[in-house]
């Protein structure tokens, strides 16, 4: 059992949706950055996706690559994104942490070494979103291994043909991506994402949340109103980039969790 089984076990006997919150790590810098992630579970976080910026994104909006640029430029690593992670376990050992980002960067440093820091750092689940599953062995399988989820990602145009392949070694939690395109764009709708949630459901055990165009307390809820919960990514990370206080993106935060726990 990870953390992140945990989390899931520990919502379902409380009868509550989860909510997870994206934050690039180092936006707009790595004091402000570890600020707002420390105070995350205080703002009814359920999980946390950690951001590792990368220099060509695939996935991601305007807003996520931009906070990317932003991070790099003020110097973020990956070996500076495992010390947040670091930090925060110092005041949380409980919250599940998520990295989601590339492979390059991992495979820069080497996957045993990679997986043996992320453990050490108290890093849950992996999201990489360019590593399909015809690729498990380069790093899914290892990381399984290594006692971290490997979290998948299923979308609109992910058949009934391609679905159990995806769901193949995956753990922790299904992320269905709820509109086709990239990050902050369109507006997740209830009624498409909840008829795909459950073939998805029919499937597999394993926990679907949901996210991509989740932007408000009323979205959150109604999306973890047919899924097992929403991610929120750019609502908040244009609240960083807006220079808002890290008090007032905390108190956004406590608004989408707060829907998403009223589900």
């Amino acid at each position: 059992m990870t953390r992140i089984d945990d989390t899931f076990a520990r919502l379902k006997a409380e009868g509550k949706k989860a909510f997870v919150a994206y934050v690039m790590a180092g936006d707009p810098d790595y004091e402000t950055s570890l600020e707002v992630i420390k105070g995350l579970p205080g703002a009814g976080v359920d999980i946390i996706e950690l951001g590792l910026p990368f220099t060509d994104p695939m996935a991601d909006g305007p807003t996520i690559q931009l906070a990317g640029q932003r991070a790099l430029e003020a110097g973020q690593t990956l070996e500076k994104t495992l010390q947040m992670a670091r930090e925060l376990r110092k005041t949380d050992d409980k919250i599940p942490i998520v990295m989601m980002g590339y492979y390059n960067p991992i495979y820069s440093r080497g996957v045993a070494r990679f997986l043996t820091d992320a453990r050490e750092a108290g890093i849950d689940g992996l999201i990489v979103v360019d590593l399909p599953p015809e690729e498990d062995k380069e790093l899914c399988i290892p990381a399984q291994e290594a006692g971290l989820n490997f979290i998948r990602l299923a979308t609109p145009t992910t058949d009934d043909a391609r679905l159990p392949k995806v769901l193949q070694n995956t753990s922790g939690f299904v992320y269905y991506v709820s509109i086709t395109g990239i990050t902050g764009a369109a507006e997740a709708q209830a009624g498409d994402v909840g008829p795909e949630v459950a073939r998805i459901k029919a499937q597999t055990d394993l926990p679907v949340i949901v996210g991509f165009g989740i932007k408000t307390p009323e979205a959150s809820e109604a999306i973890a109103g047919v899924a097992d919960g929403a991610v929120v990514g750019s609502a908040i990370v244009g609240e960083i980039a807006a220079g808002k206080p890290v008090a007032e993106v905390l108190a956004f935060v406590r608004s989408l969790a707060d829907g998403a726990h009223r589900a």
